[in-house]
């Protein structure tokens, strides 16, 4: 039966990589071994799967293929992880397991998934498509517990079915006796994920040959959502905090204690109050509403640190407008709308004077940048919109993109 199991294997594995070619690297890089007795196949956190071969045996290699699909789609979705944060115990690993299965059907049956049996759908928790695992839970909590009838995959239960559909560790979260050591790290196991996501997007650009779950999934996992408000602030703290505290001696005033060093004359400390300088793309291509939200953001900040008088803003496209020194973003005026040159933007702020110890940059990345760092200025960049390419390394950057 071992053998049989094997052979199996081996066809399975080429009918998900034909069916399914953008899925093909995390179907290969699951390591799979035969588990006489298991009745079932299934899968832990570190890409280990296991199967019965009595089980398979009986199973098409478009079947088995599918189980694979699956079981890969729980840990690219990182359902055992998910599963803790919600606070799952083990008497509710069943359902979420459901909840979860319903995640990845959803779409991928359409695509030709083939699974054993009757497949967990959406319309079977009494929900919608196109849900997240967490939704469909909750659609099963609120529902009245039934006993449970029919045989593996038949018929519509609330509790799984035998076989197969004890999907492991790395569906649930809950360790199995048949765990083992880890085929996969921790950081092994995310780059992996992210290569098939990469796969999944470029795929995709054949419109119709990617189902749409999968796709925002790959998308979430590339340009993962975060709160730029936050990241924008913590930025631009860290370099007005890094100027601000740079303490120095200065002759400009003499120290207080003077009187009592007769003719030497004593270097004052001096604690410099950081000038702010702000250059806007006000190229052709730039998002309005993008730009006025950041630039909202960043007077709002500015005045939080007490250096609202101290920003001086530029408006560029490939020529710079003459620096406005405002106290409010709606002083600002934003002149311009050809091409695009945020290097000749950047120059000019260096050349202010007073020089501004922080230049903040927005725009949208379609811009030819500096070969190094400006001298004299810690640069933080807002990159405006999800397409936005990224910034130089010599910069921090921050993606601002529509709430």
């Amino acid at each position: 039966m071992a053998e049989r199991g094997i052979e199996g294997l081996a066809g399975a594995r080429l009918w998900a990589a034909t069916r399914f070619p953008y899925l093909a690297t995390g179907v290969f890089g699951a390591q799979v071994s035969a588990e006489p007795g298991s009745g079932t196949v299934a899968v832990d956190e570190s890409w280990r799967m296991r199967a019965d071969p009595d089980l398979v045996a009986g199973w098409t290699a478009a079947q088995l293929g599918s189980v694979l699909v699956h079981h890969v789609c729980h840990l690219l979705r990182t359902h055992a992880e998910r599963a803790r944060a919600a606070g799952l115990g083990p008497d509710e690993a069943s359902d979420w397991v459901r909840a979860a299965d319903a995640e990845i059907n959803d779409d991928l049956v359409e695509a030709g998934l083939e699974l054993p049996g009757r497949p967990v759908l959406p319309g079977d928790l009494g929900a919608e498509d196109g849900l997240l695992a967490e939704q469909y839970f909750e659609a099963i909590r609120g529902r009245p517990a039934r006993r449970a009838q029919g045989g593996p995959g038949g018929g519509t239960t609330d509790r799984p079915a035998a076989g197969w559909r004890d999907c492991g560790s790395g569906a649930d979260g809950v360790p199995r006796r048949g765990d083992g050591p880890p085929a996969l790290s921790g950081w092994q196991a995310e780059l992996l994920r992210r290569q098939v996501a990469q796969e999944v997007i470029a795929h995709a650009k054949q419109p119709g040959t990617v189902p749409a779950g999968l796709l925002r999934w790959a998308e979430e996992i590339l340009r993962p959502k975060v709160n730029w408000r936050k990241m924008l602030a913590a930025e631009l703290r860290r370099a007005v905090a890094e100027v601000a505290g740079a303490v120095d001696y200065s002759y400009r005033r003499p120290s207080r204690r003077s009187a009592v060093a007769g003719p030497v004359v004593l270097p004052a400390l001096r604690r410099p109050v950081p000038e702010v300088a702000v250059v806007c793309d006000t190229s052709g291509s730039m998002t309005e509403s993008l730009l006025a939200a950041a630039l909202a953001e960043v007077e709002g900040l500015l005045q939080a640190l007490g250096l609202a008088r101290q920003v001086r803003v530029l408006a560029c496209d490939t020529a710079v407008a003459p620096a406005q020194r405002v106290t409010s973003a709606r002083q600002v005026q934003l002149v311009g709308g050809g091409g695009t040159n945020m290097g000749a933007g950047i120059a000019a702020a260096v050349a202010l004077r007073p020089r501004p110890a922080v230049t903040v940059v927005l725009t949208d990345g379609y811009t030819p940048w500096p070969a190094a760092a400006p001298k004299g200025t810690r640069v933080v960049v807002g990159l405006l919109g999800p397409g936005a390419p990224a910034a130089p390394p010599w910069a921090r950057a921050v993606r601002v993109e529509e709430d």
